[in-house]
């Protein structure tokens, strides 16, 4: 809800168009409604998106997409919500009142492109469902797991290790097919540690670090083969490895984990790796191996604090911003928006006319919010003005602030642990000044007012 995105797809079939392939689609149903395409690039400790354009875009708010899937053909399938309201209130998924005939299913093809013959995977043997994970398209992969898990382990396992052998060393994606495997070992609760040891010394980055995250679902009496390697993959050069080996570290819990997060922290880190270095050491498992005197581990926390604290009030001022903060008499306001409730700390503030106003407001919420302060009784007009930018492809551009005479003041949308300071003269006429954020349906509750004496 967050992110106000729901479902995904990688673009790995034929059937759509060259220039969008290895590219991530995704269904986003807040503030606008759009089915969006992305580029996903290496960030150093995570991938970054990279946003290029729209496959849908919707000025009717009814379209909700609520989730996507290739089908078995290669045509992309939508979900559609089709409801005039979004929120929380609808009835439970299990409940029986819940409306579960309605909405509409849209199907997505490219012109001049030939949808495919479905893959055989229903009735199948092991060896063809096993041939089925060296195609491209990953829902192909999905759906043949599912289905060799209809067979007996043994079974599985012995048609799986003679399908290794067959596989081409020389082939491109000779070591994504082997991490098809291990997936499939794991599947049927087999540790191949062989295979496991081989892919997390290769060559390739990606599949060290699934190779990484495996070692988190090894049983107990393979805790010594698991420590070792996880000490090993935390000295990735790379550093998506060296997340996924700290996050496996809180899944382990020893004391040999404990100190593999703590020579990670010793590295320069980037924002994600940090957090899962951090966030690891809180983990239950690794918690019980330190307490709050550990000075190393206190160290590593309060760096980590300070690299995401709040840098409100503290951005470099222009002159003419330094010599408003000078005034006699001005008033300052802090308003933080709060995590998770869509309220502003602070609902009411009291100033005197033509007071000098220093208001900062921080956010550090996932969702982004705004202030607006609008002219005496125009909350709703503001509001709901607010709501039709969703319509609009460059809303958010726009900070979803309408062009209305109503509005005086104004912050943009902020994104999380970030703020903005805006600086004016209070009004000459008193009365109650509203503000609201106009994050679309947000303004609904997420308001307060200045009284302007």
């Amino acid at each position: 809800a967050y992110s106000g995105t729901c479902g995904q797809e990688f673009v790995d079939w034929d059937t759509f168009p060259k220039e969008m392939q290895g590219g991530f689609v995704k269904a986003r149903y807040k503030p606008t409604n759009r089915i969006e395409f992305h580029r996903w690039i290496n960030a150093g400790d995570h991938m970054q998106e990279k946003y290029e354009s729209d496959i849908i875009f919707s000025k009717n708010l009814s379209f909700i997409p609520v989730d996507i899937r290739f089908g078995p053909m290669g045509a992309l399938y939508v979900c559609d919500w089709y409801n005039p309201i979004k929120g929380h209130a609808q009835y439970s998924l299990r409940d029986e009142r819940r409306d579960k005939s309605s909405g509409r299913i849209w199907r997505i093809t490219a012109k001049d492109k030939k949808l495919k013959t479905p893959a055989k995977i229903d009735g199948s043997t092991i060896t063809e469902l096993l041939n089925n994970l060296k195609r491209k398209e990953y829902r192909i992969r999905y759906w043949t797991k599912q289905e060799i898990r209809k067979h007996s382990k043994e079974a599985v396992s012995r048609e799986l290790d003679l399908w290794l052998k067959t596989l081409d060393k020389n082939a491109p994606n000779y070591r994504h097919h082997q991490l098809e495997a291990l997936w499939v070992y794991s599947n049927i609760g087999i540790h191949n540690e062989k295979l496991l040891v081989e892919l997390i010394n290769c060559e390739i980055p990606e599949a060290r670090a699934a190779a990484a995250r495996q070692i988190r679902h090894w049983p107990k009496d393979m805790i010594n083969s698991a420590e070792r390697l996880i000490s090993k993959s935390s000295k990735d050069p790379d550093d998506i490895v060296k997340l996924e080996t700290a996050l496996t570290c809180s899944w382990l819990g020893t004391q040999k984990s404990f100190s593999t997060l703590i020579d990670l922290s010793k590295n320069d880190m980037g924002k994600h790796l940090n957090y899962a270095v951090t966030t690891a050491l809180g983990s239950e498992s690794i918690k019980t191996h330190w307490n709050k005197d550990n000075k190393v581990v206190q160290d590593i926390l309060t760096k980590a604090k300070k690299r995401n604290q709040l840098n409100a009030g503290k951005t470099t001022r222009n002159a003419n911003e330094a010599n408003f903060d000078k005034q006699k008499g001005l008033k300052k306001v802090n308003i933080k928006c709060v995590p998770e409730k869509m309220i502003y700390d602070i609902t009411e503030f009291t100033v005197k006319r033509n007071q000098p106003v220093k208001l900062v407001l921080s956010n550090p919420d996932l969702t982004m919010h705004n202030l607006v302060i609008v002219k005496p009784g125009a909350l709703e007009k503001v509001g709901k003005a607010g709501n039709e930018m969703a319509k609009d492809k460059n809303g958010l551009k726009k900070n979803y602030i309408p062009n209305l005479s109503e509005v005086l003041w104004a912050t943009p949308q902020l994104k999380q642990n970030t703020s903005h300071t805006m600086r004016f003269k209070a009004p000459n006429k008193s009365g109650e000044y509203p503000y609201v954020c106009t994050f679309p349906g947000h303004w609904v509750i997420m308001k307060g007012v200045m009284k302007v004496k």
